[in-house]
């Protein structure tokens, strides 16, 4: 594969934006069902092989390194996608200029301030390391995000997902054979390094492209309209969710953060699976239909339905079968105490489920200071909620927070509504009610049987087997017929 030729091919139309757009979202859950297998079975065998507090220390510090993400280029990479016009050569270059100025200067803050948070949070020497080890992983990262922007322009997202495979299969495969051997959270330190390095030669080598730097202050006034409003949410996204995640270690612990990380992870999965790769392929399809408003809305509708198709099932089988399953595995017993952070969890997951597709939206067609009213209220109700709930009732009560704040989503679908044009009950009606009639079976099999390894296989594979009937006889025509599309865009693009 040659050098990218960033000015002389051209821009994909909108016929083929939608193939492709649909392409990628079958590609990309394909490989991301792949992705999620390794993820599920590596994170499974840590979580015994590791104690809660080894678990805690590695979400609290990640989390500390991926603030800095955020901070790394000031969302000029979204803009270069959203951008309708193709990206110029010395826009792309202006763009990596910035981004690794911020970079330096991150890092550079960031090992100065070490000796403060080893003290602060005393982390030993251990954690220092995996410290370390994640911020070389932050800037072998940022050397990704162009070759990255190259592909989700052309909607190569079948790329991508190779990289992200190739790197958690090395993650997990290192991190679990080295716990297994008693590395403890050096486990985690030396597959973040094999991680990164593998990953960031691996996507130059299927995206090349003219490393140079440049500065030019018109393409980058233009670029900065959209990214510093985008940008302004994700820091309130950094503010909400991961800093709030570094303020909760010091009142509930590393063990506290380690039981809230494991709850926060299964019950996340669903979306991990299904709404990241959705998200990653309708973000610039979206930007491309911005002047199609009926096509945009059904793209929408198509979203919210394959969403709620896919996840809510999901996350019905998880809440009933997570009990049995903890108690089934003797070494897993010790994560029967993050049962009720788990529950609330799931129920977070569900309404973001439905919102995040709709705040997608809502920055691709340019509205993100609407989004960014969301998210300032998001943040106001979780600053406010999860310290006063975590003194009074611990880690559950951050959980029970997280399903609080996750409920005043209802007012981010009534205001997606004023802007955009999609029928959101026929969207998530029929999945939702499907997996509650799934769900009213599967509470009434584990209250009447005695659960065994087998039983349990069978009660997944006949709720399975079940959601499948009811989706059928309530959507089968219309499933029959995004099938056709499906076989359709894989054919002609």
């Amino acid at each position: 594969m040659g050098m990218l030729e960033l000015t002389e091919t051209p821009e994909i139309d909108l016929a083929t934006v939608k193939g492709r757009a649909v392409k990628g979202i079958a590609a990309l859950t394909g490989r991301t069902f792949l992705l999620q297998i390794i993820s599920f079975f590596g994170f499974f065998l840590l979580t015994i092989f590791l104690g809660q507090e080894q678990i805690g220390l590695f979400f609290a510090i990640s989390e500390l390194v991926a603030i800095l993400g955020y901070f790394s280029d000031v969302g000029l990479a979204a803009a270069l996608i959203q951008n309708k016009e193709k990206p110029t050569i010395q826009e792309i270059r202006s763009t990596f200029t910035i981004q690794q100025a911020l970079v330096g200067s991150l890092l550079v803050i960031t090992l100065a301030l070490t000796p403060w948070l080893r003290n602060f949070y005393h982390i030993d020497q251990a954690g220092t390391f995996l410290l370390f080890s994640l911020l070389a992983g932050f800037f072998l990262a940022s050397l990704k995000t162009i070759p990255s922007v190259l592909l989700e322009r052309k909607l190569r997202f079948d790329l991508l997902v190779v990289v992200e495979l190739v790197e958690a299969f090395l993650f997990y495969g290192l991190a679990v054979l080295l716990a297994w051997q008693g590395k403890g959270v050096a486990s985690y330190a030396w597959a973040v390094l094999i991680r990164s390095l593998v990953g960031a030669v691996l996507i130059y080598l299927l995206s090349p492209w003219r490393i140079g730097f440049a500065f030019e202050k018109k393409s980058l006034r233009h670029l900065l309209r959209f990214g510093l409003p985008f940008q302004a949410n994700t820091f309130l996204a950094v503010v909400k969710d991961r800093l709030m995640n570094v303020f909760l270690w010091k009142l509930v612990g590393a063990s506290g953060v380690g039981i809230l990380g494991w709850a926060q992870k299964w019950a996340q999965m669903p979306l991990r699976f299904v709404v990241d790769a959705v998200m990653k392929v309708t973000f610039p399809a979206y930007a491309r239909m911005q002047d199609h408003q009926e096509e945009l809305g059904k793209a929408i509708e198509k979203t919210l339905f394959f969403v709620s198709l896919v996840v809510f099932p999901m996350l019905v089988g998880i809440g009933l079968l997570a009990k049995p399953l903890i108690f089934l595995i003797p070494q897993y017993s010790k994560w029967g105490v993050a049962l009720i952070a788990l529950y609330f969890f799931l129920i977070n997951s569900a309404f973001g489920a439905l919102t995040t597709p709709l705040t997608n939206a809502l920055n691709a067609v340019g509205r993100i200071k609407i989004v960014f009213k969301l998210m300032v209220m998001w943040t106001a109700l979780t600053w406010a909620i999860y310290p006063f709930l975590a003194l009074k009732y611990g880690f559950n009560g951050v959980a029970g927070g997280a399903a609080l704040v996750s409920s005043s989503s209802v007012l981010a679908i009534i205001i997606a509504k004023r802007y955009l044009k999609f029928n959101f009950w026929r969207a998530v009606l029929k999945p939702a009610l499907a997996s509650l009639i799934m769900g009213f079976f599967l509470f009434l099999a584990t209250w009447f049987l005695k659960i065994n390894f087998w039983v349990l296989l069978a009660l997944i594979a006949g709720s399975g087997f079940l959601y499948s009937v009811l989706v059928y006889l309530m959507v089968g025509q219309q499933l029959l017929a995004d099938v056709k599309k499906l076989f359709y865009a894989f054919k002609n693009h």
